[in-house]
């Protein structure tokens, strides 16, 4: 494994990191709710829209971990098979992975709507950045 190969990852690992973080916050959340009577175990069994707003905040940045992120490691996952990791690749997964981290921030926090937004725009257009570089040196190669 190259040094590029080290540095590509370690922006996924530290992503890794972000999602454990967010379903054990989630999860010792919902039992301190459910043990401080904030919810009741049998409204929020078959709707979560039930549970206190921060920890449906939680929940919904763990699941938007899902989402976008899954085109993330599908390159890094590419990158690597194809050996063409390089410093830009390293760089845009880098700044991914801060757009992502300022996104969780700014949803399980204020949850400013059009801060969260521009956040995520942020991290889709370096995705498509990385995407792109990625498919332009795979046809030029």
């Amino acid at each position: 494994m190259t040094t590029h190969d080290k540095l590509l990852l370690l922006p996924a690992l530290v992503h890794v990191g972000l999602v454990f973080l967010l379903v054990f916050a989630t999860g010792m959340g919902r039992v301190a709710a459910a043990k401080r009577g904030r919810v009741r175990l049998a409204d929020v069994a078959l709707d979560a829209s039930k549970w206190p707003d921060d920890l449906r905040k939680r929940a919904n940045n763990y699941q938007n971990q899902f989402e976008l992120p899954v085109l993330f490691y599908a390159l890094i996952a590419f990158l690597l098979a194809t050996h063409m990791a390089d410093a830009v690749q390293i760089i845009l997964a880098w700044l991914f992975l801060l757009c992502r981290l300022v996104h969780s921030y700014i949803h399980v926090g204020k949850n400013v709507v059009v801060d969260r937004f521009y956040a995520f725009l942020a991290s889709v257009l370096t995705l498509l950045a990385m995407w792109m570089w990625f498919a332009l040196r795979l046809l030029l190669s």
